[in-house]
Formats: C-alpha cells, sequence, structure tokens
C-alpha cells in the first residue's frame, strides 16, 4: 500500500509531532493516520457516519474539539467549513497541520494561507497536499459565526446543505406534500429543517423524527422547529432504528460522498424507507431529474409514480413496501 502523506512527513522527519494530544478535525471514515501515536489521538467530528466509523474503530470521537499540543484538519469539500476548522485549529493547538484532496480544494486554501504566512513546508502526493505551520490569529477572520438567521427567518450556518436557502429541490418537495399527512412521519436528511416545518403545517401529522448525520444541520433544524411534535435524532438513515414504523417517509436525499454526483446514498435511503415504514406507507421523495431512482423505488415498493417535479428535479410518491 502506499504511503499517505502524512505517514511520509513523519518518516522522513520534516513534520516533528510534539508530545501531547493530538486533535484530529472531521477526519473522514478510513483517513490514514496508522503512523500517529494513537493513544494521544483526540477526534472530534459532526458528521454522523465517519464518526460512527471511528467509534467501531476504537477510538473515541466527541462533537467538540479540545485543546491539544497538534490539531490535524483534514479539509471538508465545504470552503466555508474548510476555513472555519483551520482558525479553530489555530485557537487550539500551537501547531496546524493541513491535509486534503485537490478535489476538495486543498491546494486553493494552502495558497491563501502561503500569500499570508509566506513559505510553507508541504508535501504533495496522490492527488493531494498536507502543510503544516505555527498557530496565529492571522485567520481568526475565518471562523465560523454560528448559526445566523437568513431572509427567510430560517436558521442555517456555513457547512451545512443549503446554507444560503432552501434549496429547489426541496422547494418542490415541499410544495408537493399531499394536503394532510398520516400520524407518524420521519423526514430522512432533515438538514436544517425546512421540509420538516412543511410537513408540520399539514393536518393528521402527530409526530415527525427529523434524522440527520450532520450535527451542524441538526442544531440549526433545533432551533428553527420548536413544535412538540418534532423529534430530533443525529444519526446516519441507512442504520436507524425508530421505535415503531413510519406511517410516511419525506426525503430530499444527498447524492454526493465525494466531489461527483453519486446515486448509491440515494438508492440506500430509499432502502431504508422501505424497511422503516408501515406495509401501507407512503414515501415522497425529490431527486435531480438526472439520478436514475426509478429502479430502486420499483423494487421497494408496490406503487411507484412520478407526481410532479421541472426540468432540473422530479417528484416521486411511492406506497406499499415489498416486504
Amino acid at each position: 500500500m502506499a504511503q499517505s502523506r502524512l505517514s511520509t512527513a513523519l518518516d522522513d522527519g520534516s513534520l516533528p509531532l510534539p508530545g501531547g494530544k493530538i486533535a484530529v478535525l472531521r477526519p473522514p471514515a478510513g483517513y490514514d493516520f496508522a503512523d500517529l501515536p494513537q493513544d494521544r489521538l483526540a477526534i472530534s467530528h459532526s458528521f454522523r457516519p465517519d464518526a460512527a466509523w471511528w467509534e467501531a474503530s476504537g477510538h473515541v470521537v466527541t462533537p467538540d474539539a479540545t485543546a491539544a499540543a497538534a490539531a490535524l484538519v483534514v479539509v471538508p469539500r465545504s470552503k466555508a467549513l474548510a476555513h472555519g476548522l483551520i482558525a479553530q485549529a489555530c485557537t487550539l493547538a500551537p501547531l496546524v497541520i493541513v491535509d486534503g484532496q485537490r478535489a476538495d480544494g486543498i491546494d486553493s486554501i494552502f495558497n491563501e494561507i502561503r500569500a499570508v504566512l509566506g513559505p510553507l513546508s508541504s508535501i504533495t502526493k496522490a492527488h493531494g497536499r498536507l502543510f503544516w505551520f505555527p498557530a496565529t490569529d492571522a485567520f481568526a477572520g475565518w471562523a465560523i459565526p454560528g448559526p445566523v438567521t437568513g431572509a427567510d427567518g430560517f436558521v442555517t450556518q456555513p457547512g451545512v446543505f443549503s446554507e444560503s436557502g432552501a434549496d429547489r429541490g426541496s422547494q418542490l418537495l415541499a410544495a408537493h406534500l399531499p394536503p394532510k399527512l398520516p400520524p407518524r412521519v420521519a423526514d430522512f436528511g432533515a438538514g436544517w429543517g425546512f421540509l420538516a416545518a412543511a410537513a408540520l403545517t399539514r393536518p393528521g401529522l402527530q409526530s415527525l423524527d427529523l434524522i440527520e448525520a450532520e450535527k451542524l444541520a441538526l442544531d440549526c433544524a433545533q432551533r428553527n422547529i420548536t413544535d412538540p411534535r418534532a423529534r430530533f435524532h443525529w444519526a446516519d438513515v441507512t442504520s436507524f432504528k425508530p421505535v415503531a414504523a413510519y406511517d410516511a417517509v419525506i426525503t430530499n436525499p444527498p447524492f454526493h460522498t465525494t466531489s461527483k454526483a453519486d446515486p448509491t446514498l440515494g438508492r440506500a435511503f430509499i432502502t431504508a424507507a422501505q424497511r422503516l415504514l408501515t406495509p401501507v406507507g407512503h414515501l415522497w421523495m425529490v431527486a435531480n431529474r438526472h439520478l436514475p431512482y426509478e429502479a430502486a423505488l420499483r423494487l421497494s415498493f408496490r406503487n411507484v409514480d412520478e407526481v410532479g417535479g421541472d426540468a432540473s428535479f422530479k417528484i416521486f410518491h411511492a406506497s406499499r413496501p415489498i416486504r
């Protein structure tokens, strides 16, 4: 197996590690830090599937990072979130290490930091870059201010899906929800709560579970949704186990696990709906028009109809999951 950028920097001595705790911020599942002292790692993560992966690997994972001797930031796809994590790392530890893939914008961030600090130690390898620098307050302006209220009255924050306001797909699905909903409903991948807010306006609904893997988004949802019928779950939809089956599921499933569109996760949401709905349950789902979900829906439900959409999105109503 090829050596990772981090292992290379440690092995050749170019990256000397201080003693003490090493804070690791948002490492994706499977990230290679095998050459770091495992007993000194303090992993923090707000994305539940990745956090669960590290927990299953024997690590303790917390949502919030703490002070350490060094902080390793693994760059996410959101540039605003990457900036915020680097600013946070500078407040946590005297040494900041940044690693990431070119597809996630690591070179752009490297150039931004180099423009302020001058030459930086760096290793490029395997379509990515690792670099490090002494902590500084020069990037304090990158700090994420936390949840903010937009012009539409909803609270969002950088690093969550559709952080600038409700996306077109969710708006279309909200408009196509039936006039009345059944009693027990779940919102799969609830984000910051736009669809949930729409569902709660429908008569008939008695309880609504918002299931969201990104804690940053769920924290916003808890500010946006104060209806006592709502319950909030920081969880991976594909492995979630409710106390009872649902009468209906609404969802705008994510379709990016990397920088490329991938319908695999959407199909996993369909399978989860099939598993968690009652025998006469309903699924309302929006999807980008180019993503091929029809076959998965027909394998999972007896009745499948496209009930609306536009040139970019399609709205599905499926019912009676196949057991």
